[in-house]
């Protein structure tokens, strides 16, 4: 690591992050251009911190995509989906180019950002995902919003839960004062019918009715909730897009809407899955309009003058899908390669942080938990330790980031990655060992030149799957 890697000022370094971080952020950089700029080496060196320590704490807006690709923003690299919101919120606050998901599905992720721990401490985690309706996050387990709620903070969760099923599972069982949204893994946008055949649009515990576009309405809702009168109390909001999740349809398409739920209602368990629908295109306006949406939301946000005083976070839950752009990374949704758990991954605090940054540092969906429990001054609770690290030093502190693994485990694969080497094992169950830094695609596998290494993390791997919970039968 050189000097100027970890000793730079966080206000000295303005002048000079300025042109390279938004070349690497592919901000008004050429497709090929801005994936060449996704060098792997981690980075150490510290952000640059805005404004006042003293401020107050922030309000918190997570936002996530759902089966959203780690090159699917212009911002990543895409070459035919415009994202002008996000990119814009990725100017004004740090990109990572080497984030993941807590895992390779829509479920286990969210527990592992709900709960900051691996999906495997808990027997809900263990789906990938959760279909099951006996399954969820147990309501006695703490969450971000729980223990986010007893230091002060209004919660609400906007979007899909997918963490469990009434009527043991909720989210307002598990911390969030207000939930408006979907509980299962899909559904399909306008009738809200889901993967069962089931109405699966709700206000509270009950069904609520409306049979519009469901990204407009969960818009409307959140910038609706950030306008709102919290009664002088910060909050936290979770608002969960299932956009670009299948079926693929975008806003207007109620002729494909109308096709799929006369097969649903005939009994096609797999019409929600829409395999013989979608394209590339299709996949573009979705994600165009998730963009848009977004910006909506940035938009009510700004209007309520609470801008500044909002950290937000936005992030997939895994990997990208059938049409979605994930080159150079190899593998996509369900697999522990690249593609199945790097994200794109975004934040923005104008009170604290500076923006235009690029951060190289590999984090991953729990850290998220953990530096969302700091900065609101709150910690996790003793019996439920934290699997993340919070990031709260690095970015705003000048911190040298922690040097820890990062641990995933699915059914039929595992991986762990320290600093640049990754250590992986698919459903072949032949161990692999990949240098990310010149070779992210996963191609040139190491294992045979270095044995030690090998022997190493694939010990590390194991030392961390003794301690997890052991997948049913």
């Amino acid at each position: 690591m050189s000097s100027s890697d970890s000793t730079f000022s966080r206000r000295a370094f303005a002048g000079a992050v300025s042109v390279t971080a938004a070349a690497a952020a592919g901000l008004g950089a050429s497709p090929a251009a801005a994936a060449e700029s996704h060098g792997q080496t981690p980075s150490e060196r510290p952000f640059r911190a805005a404004g006042d320590r003293r401020s107050r704490r922030p309000n918190i807006l997570f936002i996530l995509g759902d089966d959203l690709g780690w090159a699917d923003l212009s911002s990543y690299g895409s070459p035919n989906i415009r994202t002008p919101h996000l990119d814009t919120l990725a100017r004004q606050g740090v990109r990572f180019t080497d984030a993941y998901s807590g895992s390779a599905t829509c479920s286990p992720t969210r527990f592992s950002l709900y709960t900051g721990r691996y999906p495997g401490r808990t027997p809900g985690g263990l789906a990938e995902p959760i279909a099951d309706r006996t399954a969820g996050l147990d309501p006695t387990h703490p969450t971000l919003a729980s223990l986010l709620k007893e230091a002060g903070y209004a919660t609400a969760l906007i979007g899909k839960w997918h963490a469990g099923y009434l009527p043991d599972h909720s989210p307002t069982r598990s911390g969030w004062d207000t939930f408006f949204g979907n509980f299962g893994g899909a559904l399909e946008y306008y009738s809200k019918l889901g993967l069962g055949g089931e109405y699966d649009l709700y206000e509270g515990d009950a069904t609520y009715k409306d049979l519009r576009y469901y990204t407009r309405i969960i818009t409307e809702r959140a910038s609706e909730y950030v306008t709102r009168d919290h009664g002088g109390k910060p909050w936290l909001l979770n608002l969960n897009f299932t956009t670009p999740h299948w079926p693929w349809i975008a806003d207007g398409d109620t002729a494909e809407s109308a096709e799929i739920v006369r097969r649903i209602k005939a009994g096609d368990g797999r019409a929600l899955w829409h395999q013989d629908g979608g394209s590339i295109d299709k996949y573009r306006e979705m994600v165009e309009d998730l963009d848009r949406s977004v910006g909506e939301v940035l938009k009510a946000l700004k209007r309520s003058g609470q801008e500044k005083d909002t950290l937000v976070v936005f992030s997939s839950d895994n990997g990208g899908e059938r049409f979605s752009y994930n080159w150079p990374l190899s593998g996509n949704k369900a697999s522990l390669q690249e593609g199945g758990i790097r994200v794109p991954n975004i934040v923005r605090w104008p009170a604290r942080l500076d923006g235009g940054q690029v951060s190289r540092v590999p984090v991953f969906s729990p850290d998220w938990t953990a530096t969302l429990l700091e900065v609101a001054g709150t910690r996790p609770h003793r019996a439920y330790p934290l699997d993340g690290v919070s990031l709260a030093g690095y970015l705003l502190r000048g911190e040298r980031p922690a040097e820890r693994d990062l641990f995933w485990r699915v059914r039929g694969e595992r991986a762990l990655r320290r600093g640049n080497w990754k250590y992986y094992r698919g459903k072949a169950g032949r161990d692999q060992l990949f240098d990310l830094a010149g070779d992210v695609r996963e191609q040139a596998d190491k294992a045979a030149v270095e044995p030690a290494r090998l022997a190493e993390l694939r010990a590390a791997w194991e030392s961390v799957n003794a301690g997890l919970l052991p997948y049913p039968g």
